[in-house]
């Protein structure tokens, strides 16, 4: 299939003068020939060829040097010849649009892939509650890719039974887990490093951090040393998830000097150690985080990632890394066409979130699934986080069919308001007590009580003698609760289910409408993955071909699979 616009066999420096406003004449780019049943003609031809991914493709104009008539015709074999010294001879077709094999393997940073052992440059990002559950470690790992568990907010013996699971099913294949930053709760970040470090856990996504902390420095430290090549070999890496230029030039940067003498005096690492560290980055993997689920500041990726991306260059010549810094894109993926953008802008990898909460391996509830399925672009809404309440940070979170958003804001008015649970008006607490804890106050701080006795007693000994604290940490029961009712499907609860959730996930379901991927039970973090990353392949042999001259007409757009169910063709 030919462009849509006429062609001349003659090389051509711009638009014909009499082509008119709508048409241009595409540059000559070499020679074709080859017998005739290797030519496919017809209006779908182009379109029909372009997705196969892993074959050449070839739009031909017309036949011998000399004729100026638009022939309509593709070929994926043959013999090509490029050059500006390339003679079209009698029988061969000028070449006017070239799109090479773009497999799915070859999107991305290759270095990425390699420094992870990964296949593909496609993430499963955590989410918190083990919503990134094992089976979606799993299941991402088996693919070539990389799954990362959602440890935050989980008890220490869960991420432990997770660590052991994952261990022993996936053996040397790679996977991560979540290290979330947890200014409320400085124990809690410190167990979980000691657990990582105790059980070999590699690679960390480290999330949230508004400032660099000791414990993710002494996991990033651990162990380091000099091999036999002079080369520093640092055993556990991190992926920073980042959308503040501040924060990822601590990322980029060596660890900060004074930690590594805290570390040095505690006997975590050695002087030798210390200076080691010196030479390399807190991360060399960081996503930028734009419009996502969860905790996020809702910046938009067209401005975010290039910016990242600037950092990183301005970053590696000040430190010269030997291994380059990467720059990833997370937040707001969910079309092919929004994949194909990251890469496009110069993305090592994608990170997916919200679309994989859908998906039948997330460890939610079918209830969660089903709210997912049906939402669009405009039904979200922020609300204030759990973990970091008194901060006033804030989630990005589902409004359709839950009223979670608006009675979380309402505790935090009220946390501005007043100095302690007495402080607030009788009527007020009733309505708390009723309509949103639907338990007493009293009954609230006993379940407080018992939680942080076991998970960080210093945060209950601090209630005891501040009431205002001690009223956060009843709303923070409130707040966590509300995810945890979610993932189970608590049915009473329905009007106060947390679900994380960006934009993107309306968008997600719109791409999808038409296809089996509406089906909330075919949805799987590999099909979905596959799918997006297939698309974005098939967006750029189309977007190769434009900057030929090359368009595909509406009725060539039609034949190009939104969804396929079946990828084997298309995988490494």
């Amino acid at each position: 299939m030919s462009p849509t616009t006429r062609t001349s066999p003659q090389r051509s420096s711009g638009p014909s003068a009499t082509a008119g406003p709508a048409q241009s004449v595409p540059v000559v780019l070499g020679a074709w020939s080859g017998h005739v049943s290797e030519v496919l003609t017809g209006a779908a031809a182009l379109g029909e060829t372009i997705v196969d991914i892993g074959r050449p493709l070839y739009v031909l104009g017309p036949h011998g040097a000399a004729s100026s008539e638009v022939q309509r015709a593709v070929a994926c074999r043959g013999e090509a010849r490029f050059g500006s010294d390339v003679r079209i001879h009698e029988g061969d077709r000028a070449i006017v649009g070239h799109a090479a094999p773009l497999r799915l393997d070859n999107l991305g940073d290759p270095e990425f892939r390699i420094a992870h052992g990964l296949k593909l440059a496609g993430v499963a990002g955590a989410m918190a509650n083990g919503i990134a559950s094992v089976e979606v470690v799993e299941a991402m790992s088996h693919a070539g890719m990389l799954g990362i568990f959602g440890a935050a907010g989980l008890p220490l013996r869960t991420v432990e039974a997770a660590i052991d699971r994952l261990t022993s099913s996936l053996g040397g294949a790679p996977f991560g887990f979540n290290l979330i930053h947890s200014p409320n709760e400085p124990d809690t970040e410190h167990g979980v490093v000691d657990l990582y470090l105790r059980h070999g856990v590699r690679l960390v996504e480290a999330s949230a951090y508004m400032r660099l902390t000791l414990p993710l420095i002494r996991y990033r430290v651990s162990g380091i040393y000099r091999d036999t090549d002079g080369r520093v070999v640092t055993p556990n890496r991190v992926i920073a998830k980042a959308s503040r230029v501040e924060v990822a030039t601590r990322f980029f940067s060596p660890p900060p000097e004074a930690f590594l003498q805290e570390l040095v005096a505690s006997g975590d690492i050695t002087e030798a150690q210390a200076r080691l560290a010196r030479e390399i980055p807190v991360a060399h993997d960081l996503t930028a985080e734009a419009d996502s689920g969860g905790h996020t500041d809702n910046r938009p990726a067209l401005g975010l990632l290039p910016t990242m991306i600037a950092l990183r260059d301005r970053m590696q010549r000040e430190y010269g890394y030997p291994e380059p810094l990467r720059v990833g894109a997370g937040g707001g993926i969910a079309t092919p066409h929004a994949a194909a953008a990251a890469f496009a802008m110069g993305a090592a990898y994608i990170v997916l979130g919200s679309v994989n909460q859908a998906c039948v391996e997330a460890g939610t509830s079918q209830a969660v699934r089903d709210m997912l399925a049906a939402s669009e672009q405009a039904d979200i809404a922020m609300a204030p986080a759990a973990d970091m309440f008194e901060m006033g940070v804030k989630v990005q979170v589902l409004k359709r069919g839950t009223m979670f958003a608006m009675r979380a804001a309402r505790l935090y008015e009220l946390y501005r308001a007043y100095d302690s649970i007495d402080d607030i008006p009788a009527d007020e607490r009733e309505k708390l007590e009723q309509t949103v804890f639907r338990a007493s106050f009293d009954e609230v701080l006993e379940d407080v009580r018992t939680y942080f006795l076991e998970r960080d007693p210093a945060q209950w000994d601090r209630a005891q003698v501040d009431p205002k604290h001690r009223m956060a940490l009843a709303f923070r029961w409130y707040l966590s609760q509300t995810s945890i009712w979610a993932n189970r499907g608590e049915p009473s609860r329905t009007l106060d289910y947390q679900i994380w959730c960006g934009p993107a996930m309306g968008a997600f379901n719109a791409w999808v409408q038409d296809s089996f991927l509406a089906e909330v039970q075919n949805r799987s973090v590999v099909t979905v993955s596959l799918n997006l990353l297939y698309g974005a392949a098939v967006l750029g042999r189309i977007q190769t071909l434009r900057s030929q001259g090359v368009v595909l007409s509406p009725e060539q757009q039609q034949v190009l699979p939104r969804t396929l169910s079946q990828l084997e063709m298309h995988l490494p």
